[in-house]
């Protein structure tokens, strides 16, 4: 199996907003030390919004298209 991450990876959340993907994410953020992989966030209707410092999005190509992830 090879390993699919590396330091260039960027991440995003679906269903960030939730409390799943809330410990998913800041979980994941700790072991990163530092480092800003997370990039996006996607929760329908709450585009516009932030978690974590992460901006949330509407949908996936929202975030795609605005983050490159």
């Amino acid at each position: 199996m090879s390993i699919l991450i590396n330091k260039n990876t960027r991440v995003m959340t679906q269903g960030i907003t939730g409390k799943t993907g809330q410990f998913h994410t800041k979980t994941g953020k700790d072991y990163a030390n530092g480092r800003n992989c997370y990039v996006a966030g996607v929760t329908p209707k709450k585009g516009g919004q932030s978690y974590e410092g992460i901006p949330i999005f509407n949908s996936v190509r929202e975030a795609k298209d605005a983050t490159g992830a």
